[in-house]
């Protein structure tokens, strides 16, 4: 299914204010979290007010979704059979932490079909899945092609920087030492495994909430290699994922331009065309109108 999800606001389920606020924000998707922000003690809380929030918030045209907890935790199977038989018909997605290999899809996608089947639910519930081990990273284009409930991979730079040993300091990418972007290989790696596989691609947390200048930067970096948005866990960082992976108002008239432009050629027999000193021809015009589909969700 074909969604915003240029920002992913990821608020913690056991704050209710919290949730509140993420209901009334201007994210496209928001994330209510069971996994890392809850601590043990307060998991089953937590869970019985994400479900309380599904239902009774007004949560706009937003995509409603969850993060369950670890597959291998003792919360993983609670967290979506409570979540889909008791809030399934407010519920769009199940975010599923730390998979590592293409079973671990497998194993939820199958749970889920029985759940809906069980409940008579009249849509399926999507997934989306956080690379975030090494592990998963091997088997990445696996995974992303292990259910057709997939809808979009995300990164989890905090979790995957433990994985492969690299110094918490780092995570943000504000460094000197290391030449280029830290997570250059990973992202691209993630991003090819999910556009093949006819999904999207979403980059993760940016976790120095007040750098806002940084948290623009590594949205510039992921759009760059085709990342479709990117989390926020703050609310100053939504308008900037917004901005950063909407096409502009002026590339839109122009993608519009070319194609039509494209179009009338292709009447007269041609199958390349000169516009203002640039050969345009059938890749262009793909990516054009990959442009075009994304401004027509956006209404520009």
């Amino acid at each position: 299914m074909v969604r915003l999800r240029r920002s992913e606001l990821s608020t913690p389920a056991s704050n209710v204010r919290m949730l509140q606020k993420a209901a009334a924000s201007q994210a496209d998707l928001v994330m209510l979290d069971l996994e890392d922000s809850v601590s043990p003690a307060e998991k089953e809380k937590a869970r019985g007010q994400a479900i309380e929030a599904l239902r009774s918030l007004d949560w706009g045209n937003k995509t409603r979704a969850v993060r369950i907890n670890d597959l291998e935790s003792e919360y993983a199977y609670r967290d979506i059979v409570a979540l889909v038989e008791e809030a399934g018909e407010h519920l769009d997605i199940l975010i599923v932490p730390k998979v590592k290999r293409a079973r671990d899809v497998w194993w939820v996608d199958r749970l889920l079909t029985q759940i809906e089947k069980r409940c008579k639910l009249a849509k399926p519930i999507g997934l989306e899945v956080l690379i975030e081990e090494t592990e998963a990273l091997i088997n990445v284009e696996k995974i992303a092609r292990a259910s057709k409930r997939l809808e979009a991979l995300i990164f989890g730079p905090a979790d995957y920087a433990a994985s492969q040993g690299i110094d918490l300091k780092y995570i943000g990418n504000d460094l000197d030492a290391y030449p280029g972007d830290l997570w250059h290989y990973a992202r691209n790696k993630i991003v090819v495994a999910a556009r093949a596989a006819g999904i999207e691609a979403i980059d993760g947390p940016y976790i120095d909430i007040r750098n806002l200048d940084g948290y623009r930067r590594e949205c510039l970096r992921a759009s760059v290699l085709g990342f479709s948005g990117k989390w926020a866990i703050h609310p100053e960082q939504i308008p900037i994922a917004n901005e950063v992976f909407a096409p502009a108002p002026e590339q839109v008239a122009q993608a519009r331009r070319l194609v039509a432009l494209y179009e009338e050629a292709q009447r007269h027999g041609q199958g390349a065309i000169e516009v203002e000193g640039r050969m345009i021809d059938v890749a262009v015009i793909r990516n054009a109108r990959q442009l075009i589909a994304r401004a027509d969700l956006l209404s520009i």
